[in-house]
């Protein structure tokens, strides 16, 4: 099976791309974030042989799963979500070929002083609790997507340019490492240039190019699922040219049953 994971950064701006890669790329399973629409473009992505499950209300946020091996049981978020005020069109959930499969986006935290910040750190518990709660009925679980949260410093071009700004805090990432702790392994991907396993570059000019990156998209894996990973890599050729989103699709390859 192969499973991608891809924050397009609005479906409306991305879809030409998105139809395009799915041809290319094949993948069985996808997770998309931020699709910023209430009215996802099913049938188009319907005639390349998937199927959609969409969570989204306009636009902001909004996530999807796409996948032609089944979908089931789908979970429109998950319960005890906080909002902000109210639960926002951050998770969806779905049984795919096997597999329980949810497709986050984690909320952004703006600033350490900003009300968001909180916000994110109380949605990754809930998101901590919930999961503990899947785990226990469905053991071969991945949850990707855009976690907002860098794990390590090794995860951002320059530390130095992130102190004191969120990403990165010692709260964010305790909250991934509670995620781990619930036995979920952190599938890293290779990169297809240079060393950084980097899955997000910031629009301004020479960023990319330069590398200037961080690794925010995650994938994470219960044991049984992380143990069949043959292969992960970030799809750095989607971050180029005309009208990108700003982050690289993780394209996972699963063997074995």
């Amino acid at each position: 099976m192969r499973l991608a994971t891809w924050n397009v950064n609005s479906i409306g701006a991305r879809l030409p791309r998105l139809l395009d890669w799915l041809e290319r790329t094949g993948p069985d399973v996808v997770c998309l974030q931020e699709t910023k629409t209430a009215d996802f473009p099913a049938a188009e992505v319907k005639e390349l042989g998937y199927q959609t499950a969409a969570y989204g209300s306009g636009r902001w946020n909004g996530v999807a799963l796409l996948s032609r091996v089944g979908i089931d049981d789908v979970a429109h978020g998950f319960p005890g979500e906080p909002g902000f005020p109210e639960p926002e069109t951050r998770a969806i959930g779905a049984s795919c070929g096997g597999l329980r499969v949810w497709s986050v986006y984690v909320p952004n935290g703006r600033t350490l002083g900003d009300e968001h910040y909180p916000y994110k750190l109380a949605w990754l518990e809930a998101l901590r609790a919930a999961l503990a709660d899947e785990i226990a009925s469905y053991p071969d679980l991945v949850v990707c997507g855009d976690f907002n949260v860098a794990p390590t410093d090794a995860d951002v071009w320059d530390p130095a340019v992130f102190v004191g700004s969120t990403h990165v805090t010692p709260a964010e990432r305790a909250a991934l490492a509670g995620l781990r702790e619930l036995g979920l392994r952190d599938v890293v991907p290779t990169p297809m240039k240079g060393p950084n396993p980097f899955t997000y570059w910031d629009y301004r000019a020479g960023m990319f190019h330069q590398d200037k990156g961080m690794r925010i998209d995650l994938v994470y894996a219960t044991a049984t699922v992380a143990d069949r990973v043959g292969s992960a890599t970030i799809d750095r050729e989607a971050r180029k040219g005309k009208g990108p989103s700003d982050h690289a699709p993780i394209v996972v390859d699963l063997i074995g049953d």
